[in-house]
């Protein structure tokens, strides 16, 4: 089997959790005998070559509309459908937070891109999308797909709720890498709070850092700053207090050791699918604490401490209470035996497998 993989332009110079699920998802596709080859969306693409042309991040439909049109290939999509309308309508700074109070939910996204085209010069895969408007251009993704691949039954939902799909499906979990995150035999007792993602708004470090700031626990951020974050950044260092250390970006393998050292996980975002850090440190030992928000407790369920994000009390309250906790030995068996990336890739390959069967049929 040949598999086109087709993600946003920016995916390894801005990358997020939908870099990771993708490029893990072809490693271990790779060892289930199938052959990925990674695009980028502006890119040429040879459909004739593979059997079928996966998308991921319909988030980003300016990059995939294109493909979606002209692909002659059965087409599998990755969602990732994020819902950040809580924070931009009530947490956000600027013009975005004006406009989120009077405008619809897709012209803010349509303005946004609108935005980065202007200001950065960045591309849209084809002018269709200004004509059909962001909502438009995701309706005729999905109009175009013959099978999707959300990474929860939330995320469905909210699909459903949004875009009305009656599409086939089948829910693909995110993972991690076992080899590579889990818990190292040591006699030091776990310390301090860790927070492993991208620093921006969205994921919420500057109410963390508010919340610990009246703790003793140190607090350690592993993060790049996301573009068009520098302020956020700087606000997040001016409120930090001596107990806050910050770390820029971090390559997976050298995790481990911070993971392996630290008590509680913390990340308290507005909205996740999964947060793949959160999966991590679930593998390597920590106690996770997390905001009640996206999707976060179709994978953790009941292991994991849930907060209010726009509440520091709650949030400090809740790291409190993972703190003082033992070692919660049943979260990680969890996540081993259903989070990994081998799991998702046999899901993906079993899903491919029936719609090519069901294609062939028609």
């Amino acid at each position: 089997m040949r598999v086109a993989f087709v993600i946003r332009p920016n995916v390894y110079t801005v990358p997020g959790g939908d870099t990771v699920q993708m490029t893990q998802t072809a490693k271990e596709l790779g060892k289930l005998g199938v052959s990925v080859d990674i695009f980028t969306s502006d890119q040429k693409i040879e459909y004739s070559r593979f059997d079928l042309i996966h998308f991921f991040n319909i988030t980003d439909c300016e990059d995939l509309l294109y493909h979606a049109m002209h692909a002659n290939i059965p087409i599998a999509l990755s969602s990732i459908y994020v819902d950040y309308r809580e924070y931009d309508r009530f947490h956000r700074k600027g013009v975005i937070n004006l406009l989120s109070k009077i405008l619809p939910y897709h012209q803010i996204e349509y303005l946004k891109t609108l935005a980065k085209f202007v200001l950065k010069g960045e591309k849209v895969s084809t002018p269709l999308y200004w004509i059909k408007g962001h909502n438009g251009s995701i309706h005729s993704i999905l109009s175009k797909t013959d099978l999707l691949l959300p990474n929860s039954g939330n995320e469905y939902a909210r699909l459903q709720k949004d875009f009305s799909v009656k599409l086939p499906f089948s829910i693909i979990p995110n993972g991690f890498d076992p080899t590579l995150f889990k818990e190292t035999d040591s006699s030091q007792p776990r310390e301090g709070i860790l927070c492993v993602g991208r620093i921006e708004g969205r994921k919420n470090q500057l109410n963390l850092i508010r919340a610990i700031n009246k703790t003793s626990y140190n607090l350690t951020l592993i993060g790049q700053v996301a573009p068009n974050q520098k302020a956020y950044y700087q606000q997040c260092r001016e409120e930090a207090g001596t107990k806050v250390k910050f770390i820029d970006y971090m390559p997976q393998k050298e995790l481990l050791e911070f993971y392996s050292q630290t008590k509680v996980h913390a990340m308290p975002s507005w909205f996740e699918t999964t947060g793949l850090s959160n999966l991590e440190a679930a593998a390597t030992g920590c106690n996770l604490v997390m905001a009640n928000r996206g999707d976060v407790m179709d994978y953790f369920e009941n292991y994991a401490y849930y907060c209010e994000p726009d509440n520091i009390e709650s949030i400090r309250e809740t790291i409190e209470q993972a703190y003082k906790a033992e070692k919660n030995n049943l979260l990680k068996t969890h996540v081993l035996s259903n989070f990994t990336w081998e799991i998702a890739a046999a899901k993906t390959l079993n899903a491919y497998t029936e719609m090519l069967k069901h294609h062939d049929t028609i």
